[in-house]
């Protein structure tokens, strides 16, 4: 189903959601294409738009679902797309051109170097702004410090590759989303989550669903399933 791409060490899949992003998925597929080797594979969401239009114009490698689930389960249909066909690293990146694909080869360096999880952060080396969604990632932060003892710094990075393990988890148990609480879920089995400097661009075209409420929603919901939920994970 897939086209077949350069012969590469190991076999990394790509995955890339995408729901009403008609004006952005055709740059953001051409910038994985361009600055990487990997297989990729968008997961259009039953979008409104003409985003299934777009992709099958181009000859994009594309998954389309009959209705709007949610980006979690597009994530899930990817890592079980990546679970069937045997990759090495399966990795969620936006559709929405915020992402950049040259930093993705750092993310699989890290999983080549022990790590079972490697999130694109903005703040390894850069300090936080000030801000109040910046406070919210603050809080999770000190949310997850506090159940595993481990800092994440940019816990609500899109940008994340996960191993085969990590994979398998998605694929065995469909609790798991692709946000914070997760990264405590796989920190709580003892896998090895990592953090790899990354620089992320505004939206340059459509509009985020998450707005000032929501966002606040977003992180309240997160912080008590990590606290309340995710920190009781029994580890393996």
């Amino acid at each position: 189903f897939i086209k077949n791409r350069k012969e590469q060490e190991m076999k990394v899949l790509i995955i890339i959601p995408a729901y009403n992003e008609a004006l952005n998925i055709e740059k953001t597929v051409k910038d994985v294409t361009e600055n990487t080797d990997y297989d990729y594979i968008v997961v259009n969401d039953c979008s409104k738009d003409n985003t299934k239009e777009v992709c099958e114009k181009n000859g994009f490698n594309m998954l389309s679902l009959p209705i709007n689930y949610g980006l979690t389960s597009g994530i899930q249909v990817g890592m079980k797309y990546a679970y069937k066909h045997n990759y090495d690293v399966a990795i969620q990146f936006d559709g929405d051109g915020q992402h950049e694909a040259k930093y993705l080869k750092n993310l699989v360096k890290a999983i080549e170097d022990g790590a079972n999880v490697a999130i694109g952060s903005r703040f390894v080396t850069e300090k936080k702004p000030k801000s109040m969604r910046m406070f919210g990632s603050t809080l999770l932060t000190g949310a997850i410090k506090l159940t595993t003892g481990k800092t994440i710094k940019d816990p609500t990075s899109g940008m994340r590759a996960y191993d085969k393990n990590a994979i398998e988890e998605f694929v065995t148990n469909p609790s798991l989303t692709p946000e914070p609480d997760t990264m405590v879920y796989m920190i709580k089995k003892k896998m090895k989550v990592e953090e790899v400097q990354v620089e992320m661009k505004d939206r340059e075209f459509g509009e985020s669903y998450l707005n000032p409420i929501k966002s606040a929603e977003y992180m309240i919901n997160m912080f008590f399933s990590i606290i309340f939920i995710r920190a009781l994970t029994r580890k393996k």
